[in-house]
């Protein structure tokens, strides 16, 4: 049996193992460039009063310049533009540079009709994503910031009111925290950038001042939804490639302020196409140069400042995020245009139509009649590899309909511009028109410059979208890609659709592969292949670089809401000689990351939990048997999902109806965080079950693993100390102990909760690795004895240890008043148990040592965390533990409270899955909870 679980709980790991491949190492090359400085950049540190400094001593204000203009900005007579960078999670205020280095060379390419300054600040890379105890000092700095940066403007003609923000990480939501503040006034901000920051939840809910301030921020934005509808919010992820922030937690959770705000994953945005890493979406060439034309474009030409109108702000960005029309943007363009009476015009009658240019082409225009295409096509698709930011496309309405019939060339027409309608692919731009919608246009004509030597091509064609437009079922995520689901497109045409029937959820994960046949040699670059998520802008598009077959990933960041139908697409851009082929199947390791990206925090959860249901058995074993069972053992006995996941299936059913709602809430008892997640869809039927399994084997083999840890300490303190006895029996609380246990609360009271968790954990850890390496040399003196009695007819009595029986030894005192002798099977149990111990206390150090990780990097400006989450968490700990150390078996087996403590186990494993996934700070509760309860178990 052991080697049967052992086999599987492997198993178990290695799917684990897969997933976390996956997510860290299986996602798109990297295609972003650097962004590079053309001048040495410098930071100039703006003075803030002596109050301020006082009180915020570690944080800073820069104002970032390059070569000359730093000179310039010394006296801080500043005309520009201010913008506010907001640094994330050990993020460093010189991280502006790229933004700041682009914004100042676009500013000099038009003679600096306007510029921007651009500030930073220095949160002295505070790790605030582990530790939410200075998010609001941080919130409160920046509103100082804000206010500082605009007294600077005060002499100007036109002072700026407001400051754009930009923020990376946790500093995108520091941005929205400052409306929190009782003092802030929200006209001092009107734009909000964030790049990869985790709006909806904490991406690690360790400790509750993290949480509540996500409930502070999101709470205040949807109760406020009216008053904030003037502030312009944009949210960039970087998709797959950020490990670190998956992107569905950048998409803004409120939907009362939908209008004014919109989140976008990189991949989509036009001009970019590329997935960026946690760092890289702050350098991303390609994503700052959108960003900053984005910056320009939102000025306002008369107050020279960001623009007051927030339908425009929002216009600007979907014109550079969401669907670029291959033109520069304008606030106010032209619905008509006048064509030049030199043009060429062609009247264009087939349903395919397509131009190739190679060498100087004269101003041309082409005619499409659409009078005889209605009855049979509803759709007019035109694609051109001519990428200048030109107007296009246009539709003659009836009025001019006999000037458009009658191809003449001096005549002189005012036609409606549809260019608008286009939308820039990465080799193209393209646009498809419904006729239906244009029931008053008699023709489109299609124009085109004068060029020298440009090579292009533009394809146009009539198509009918129920014969473009194709469903393709997905795979079942179970067939583990064994099958697969194919189409072959035959019909030559230049657009087609394929819906995806069945992928909706988190959890799915395919391999799309797509197969090109031509009959003829073509410029791959005229194939495009799009992957479109209706419900959110997530799109992937690609372009084959050679005729190899193109391999494309589809993978949903946010799931479809619940009252959405819409599919996700394959739109394919081809050519109109090839045939394609598109096969689907399932990516079983895929869908492991996907469950490993969404609910790795969850796993804690649930080893924490498998951990408490075999200490319960242990635990039982003792107080009904009077032995305790080793860790892999009790874990075999007790670890069962049946044990668990029915009551939180049943508590999740019944909170459905009002009257039980209305008692769980009579209790005082939390929300459920499993129906959270639900809500959320977040979470699939069997998720639970495998996130449990999957729990189970992780305890196991870290587990085992401890234990072997342990047996290699033990060994290397043998070698170093030869000479050792075995601890004797004493009471459960000594002088030593309560020395240990006040020591350590000093250091949790004086430093750090989490320091001290830590410090404890290494004493109980030497503890048993000394009883481990006397157990070994109790069992090597047995071992001499035995040989020795056998080798001498008479019973030979070692000096340390005498018989009972002639066989099992008895306990005696050694030298040391501190150490006592026993059997080596009572040995052997008290380090089972102390193991399991070690097992809990262990996940709990790695809880909770965030919180020490962010103390010990800001060691330097204080001594003492404050405030600190974990310190009254700790102080009971201490005492708690102190008290384990010097329990055995053989005292707690009359204990009347150990059975109790057993039975408490199951009820504590569930309540850790109930109130944990998305509140995990709550489970060292429950952990020191158990702990404190069996080490009263050494006095009742």
């Amino acid at each position: 049996m052991k080697l049967i679980s052992a086999v599987f709980n492997g198993f178990v790991v290695l799917l684990v193992a897969f997933g976390v491949m996956d997510v860290l190492f299986v996602y798109e090359d990297n295609r972003c460039s650097m962004t590079y400085m053309f001048e040495y950049p410098e930071y100039q540190k703006i003075q803030l009063s002596k109050k301020v400094s006082i009180l915020y001593p570690a944080y800073e204000l820069h104002l970032y310049g390059e070569g000359v203009h730093v000179e310039e900005n010394r006296n801080l007579s500043l005309t520009g533009i201010p913008v506010l960078f907001l640094p994330g999670n050990a993020g460093s205020y010189r991280q502006v540079r790229s933004i700041g280095s682009v914004a100042l060379r676009k500013a000099e390419n038009i003679d600096y009709r306007y510029h921007f300054n651009i500030f930073s600040i220095n949160f002295n890379e505070e790790l605030v994503a582990l530790y939410g105890g200075s998010l609001q000092k941080q919130t409160q700095f920046v509103h100082i910031s804000i206010k500082a940066i605009l007294r600077l403007y005060k002499n100007q003609e036109f002072p700026p009111r407001s400051v754009m923000l930009l923020g990376h990480s946790m500093g995108g939501l520091i941005a929205r925290a400052l409306f929190t503040l009782k003092n802030f006034k929200p006209q001092l901000i009107n734009l909000i950038i964030t790049q990869a920051t985790p709006h909806v939840m904490p991406v690690l809910p360790i400790d509750y001042y993290l949480t509540d301030f996500y409930a502070l921020v999101n709470d205040y934005w949807n109760l406020n939804a009216d008053k904030l509808q003037n502030i312009t919010i944009l949210s960039i992820a970087g998709g797959f490639r950020d490990y670190q922030v998956r992107s569905g937690l950048t998409f803004l959770p409120s939907l009362k302020i939908k209008n004014s705000t919109l989140s976008v994953v990189s991949t989509t945005i036009p001009r970019t196409w590329a997935s960026t890493d946690h760092l890289s979406i702050v350098w991303c060439k390609e994503l700052v140069l959108v960003t900053s034309r984005a910056l320009f474009d939102l000025i306002d030409g008369d107050t020279r400042q960001i623009t007051e109108d927030s339908s425009r702000r929002m216009d600007v960005l979907k014109h550079h995020f969401i669907r670029h029309p291959a033109k520069l943007y304008e606030s106010s363009y032209k619905t008509t245009m006048n064509v030049p009476e030199t043009s060429r015009w062609f009247f264009i009658k087939t349903r395919n139509w397509v131009l190739t240019v190679t060498k100087a082409y004269n101003e041309t225009c082409f005619v499409f009649p659409l009078q005889d295409k209605r009855k049979t096509y509803n759709q007019f698709h035109c694609r051109s590899t001519f990428l200048f930011t030109h107007s296009w496309i246009f539709g003659c309405d009836d009025h001019n309909s006999s000037k458009c019939q009658s191809q003449e060339e001096n005549n002189s027409v005012d036609i409606e511009d549809l260019s608008w309608r286009a939308e820039l692919l990465p080799t193209a731009k393209a646009v498809t028109l419904k006729l239906e919608d244009y029931s008053n246009t008699s023709h489109f004509l299609l124009y085109l410059p004068a060029t020298n030597n440009s090579k292009f091509s533009v394809e146009c064609e009539f198509l009918n979208d129920e014969l473009t437009t194709t469903q393709l079922p997905v795979t079942h995520a179970f067939s583990f890609g064994l099958s697969s689901n194919h189409i072959k497109i035959n019909s030559s045409g230049l657009l087609h659709v394929l819906c995806l029937q069945g992928f909706s959820k988190m959890y799915q994960a395919f391999n799309i592969l797509i197969e090109r046949n031509c009959t003829q040699s073509i410029d791959t670059t005229s194939t495009i292949y799009r992957l479109h998520v209706p419900w959110s802008h997530e799109d992937i598009i690609r372009v084959p670089s050679d005729d190899l077959p193109l391999q494309l990933s589809a993978k949903l960041h946010v799931p479809r809401p619940q009252n959405d139908s819409s599919m996700v697409t394959i739109t394919l851009y081809t050519f109109k000689d090839c045939h394609y082929e598109v096969k689907i199947y399932t990516s079983f390791v895929q869908m492991l990351g996907q469950i490993i990206r969404i609910h790795w925090p969850l796993l804690n959860v649930y080893i924490v939990s498998n951990l408490l249901l075999a200490f319960g058995a242990q635990l039982y074993s003792i107080s009904s048997k009077g032995f305790s069972l080793e860790f892999d053992a009790s874990l075999d006995i007790a670890a069962k999902p049946y044990k668990v996941e029915p009551i939180i299936g049943i508590c999740q059913f019944l909170l459905s109806y009002d009257w039980f709602r209305d008692t769980w809430d009579s209790l005082l008892l939390p929300h459920l965080d499993s129906s959270e997640l639900y809500s959320m869809n977040l979470l699939f039927p069997l998720g639970s079950l495998f996130l449990f399994i999957f729990g189970t084997g992780i305890a196991y083999w870290s587990g085992m693993l401890f234990k072997s840890t342990i047996g290699m300490l033990s060994s290397m303190w043998s070698t170093l100390k030869r000479s050792m006895d075995v601890p004797k029996e004493s009471k459960p609380f000594t002088n030593k102990l309560l020395a240990e246990a006040i020591f350590f609360t000093i250091v949790a009271w004086r430093t750090c909760g989490a320091f001290a968790i830590l410090l404890l954990f290494l004493r109980y850890l030497l503890k048993v690795v000394k009883l481990q390496a006397n157990l070994w040399s109790l069992s090597s003196s047995k071992t001499k004895a035995k040989s020795q009695m056998s080798a001498s007819k008479p019973t030979t009595t070692d000096s340390s240890i005498t018989t009972k029986n002639s066989e099992e030894p008895i306990c005696e005192p050694q030298k040391d008043p501190e150490l006592y002798t026993c059997d080596l099977h009572t040995a052997a149990e008290n380090i089972n148990m102390h193991i399991s111990v070690l097992n809990l206390l262990l996940w709990l150090t790695l809880l909770t040592i965030p919180g020490f990780i962010y103390w010990f990097k800001n060691f330097r400006n204080s001594i003492q965390l404050v405030p600190d989450p974990v310190r009254v968490l700790a102080i009971i700990l201490i005492f708690t533990v102190e008290i384990l150390m010097n329990s055995t078996v053989l005292s707690m087996n009359s204990s009347k409270l150990l059975k109790i403590t057993a039975q408490l186990q199951l009820p504590f494993s569930v309540l850790v899955v109930a109130f944990g996934q998305l509140h995990l700070y709550r489970v060292p509760y429950f952990i020191t909870f158990s702990l404190f309860l069996h080490s009263l178990s050494c006095f009742i």
